[in-house]
């Protein structure tokens, strides 16, 4: 689903609403996800998940072309923990 694709659903579901509300609403709800993010915090969202940020510490890898070892600098990486909602949701058996 693109994010496009979200403000439409979010738009037809209320019809009360303008397009271009619903699309600032969702940029600002991501823009307070990134930013509380970039800070080091995390974002828990009840029945849905958790967005946090793993930070991978510097070290020395090897470039698989030339074998020469290389520095990979500390690096930060988004991270999705699924809450228990969602796992049941998409672990649902039809019968």
């Amino acid at each position: 689903m693109l994010k496009s694709d979200l403000v439409r659903r979010i738009r037809a579901q209320n019809p009360l609403l303008l397009f271009r509300d619903v699309e600032t609403i969702v940029d600002a709800i991501f823009n307070e996800i990134t930013a509380t993010m970039a800070r080091g915090d995390r974002v828990e969202l009840r029945g849905f998940g958790t967005f946090s940020v793993k930070v991978r510490e510097a070290r020395t890898g090897r470039n698989p072309t030339t074998g020469m070892l290389v520095s990979v600098p500390k690096k930060a990486h988004p991270h999705f923990k699924p809450g228990k909602e969602m796992k049941e949701r998409l672990n649902r058996r039809e019968v």
